[in-house]
């Protein structure tokens, strides 16, 4: 037995076992002595055009940061589940508008804006408010003003409304009723828009001592063909780009009184017929959760499209159409190696397209070439928004 080896060691054997022992317990204590653990704090730098946030979801909360120049983690905004995130566009704070309970998900519930500094996302302060709607995956929820100092937030208790907090002062300011919309979009200088059941496009001039709410003719059907309400905005252009189901493709400059153009089909660029409601109609549909990005220094509008029916606006996308909005044709139609279900661009002078499907990996790609730069494995599979920095 070892025991009894051990016990027959011989004086020798022992005292050089014991010196053994405490030469390696020294060295391990010199080690220790001459590195000792210590701790650091790295600051960031205000976001980059070629910086992206990647919301993880479910399994793994939090919105990671990732520099699609190397393809590594920069940091991570602790965003709770069903939150969503915006980016100061001075590049000073994120914002997050979530909800949580005093014991986990029952107790007190607690609707705020939190607010985080970029350079070591600390958090600064919470900005409590009356409410908010819990679902995620949608960008349009939660929008702030092109100058930074406005956030307004989408809420359904029991009718659409929305929520205005001043940045500035870091306060709720008030309640704005809207029935029948949502799908938020910035309008600078007067306050924000939004989509609306009827096919209108509500306009809320927030200015005054009371909210002031116009509508647009209807110009889409929300009930035949829907909008995709993770759309893009343009905010040099003050511009919003829409894509229904079928394909048509919108855009509404942002204003007092918003104009919208004549749709076009994004299948008729390419010579197939355009997309149909009527059932068992086999074509290309745009689709995905969040199906399109907008490249606005090229006015390149990058779309997801898969072959199904109508209705099947879910799907992941197998192919991305690459679409010049000033010339109206498909530059290029590039077929992924995996089925994407969310796409975004970054907003470089030379962009990188970056798609993601539901296994959570993200795929980083090249925007000219569309070579893959980078594949982020588990990197998450909610939302991702671009850095857009002023």
């Amino acid at each position: 037995m070892k025991f009894a080896a051990i016990g027959k060691l011989s004086a020798t054997s022992a005292f050089a076992f014991a010196l053994l022992s405490a030469a390696t317990l020294g060295r391990a204590e010199s080690v220790a002595g001459n590195e000792p653990e210590q701790s650091d704090v790295r600051t960031l730098t205000p976001p980059k055009p070629s910086w992206i946030y990647v919301t993880r979801g479910f399994v793994m909360p939090g919105t990671a940061i990732y520099d699609t120049a190397d393809g590594k983690m920069v940091g991570m905004v602790e965003t709770s589940l069903l939150s969503d995130m915006a980016v100061d566009p001075a590049g000073r704070f994120y914002y997050v508008s979530e909800t949580l309970w005093t014991k986990g998900w029952r107790g007190v519930r607690q609707d705020m804006v939190t607010v985080y500094d970029s350079a070591g996302l600390k958090l600064q302060t919470e900005i409590p408010m009356p409410g908010r709607i819990l679902i995620g995956g949608r960008k349009q929820n939660f929008v702030l003003s092109d100058d930074g100092k406005t956030a307004f937030v989408y809420n359904l208790s029991p009718a659409s409304s929305v929520n205005m907090i001043d940045l500035v002062k870091r306060k709720f300011v008030r309640t704005i009723e809207l029935p029948g919309c949502a799908s938020l979009i910035p309008n600078p200088g007067i306050g924000f828009s939004a989509l609306c059941s009827d096919g209108s496009l509500a306009t809320v001039s927030t200015g005054g001592p009371k909210p002031a709410i116009t509508r647009s003719a209807p110009f889409f059907s929300a009930t035949e063909d829907p909008i995709f309400d993770n759309f893009a905005y343009d905010k040099v252009k003050h511009e919003a780009v829409f894509v229904t189901y079928t394909g048509l493709v919108y855009t509404a400059k942002m204003g007092a009184s918003p104009t919208v153009s004549a749709p076009f089909s994004i299948q008729a660029l390419v010579g197939i017929r355009p997309g149909e409601t009527k059932p068992l109609e086999l074509n290309w549909y745009p689709g995905g959760g969040q199906p399109l990005a907008l490249h606005r220094a090229s006015n390149h509008l990058y779309v997801l499209m898969h072959m199904g029916e109508y209705w099947s606006h879910k799907a992941a996308g197998s192919e991305v159409w690459d679409l010049d909005l000033t010339t109206r044709k498909i530059v290029k139609r590039v077929a992924l190696d995996e089925p994407a279900s969310t796409i975004e661009v970054t907003q470089e002078a030379a962009p990188k397209v970056i798609v993601a499907g539901e296994s959570g990996t993200v795929r980083i790609l090249d925007a000219t070439t569309w070579a893959e730069k980078f594949k982020l494995e588990k990197a998450g599979g909610g939302v991702i928004v671009a850095a857009d920095p002023s």
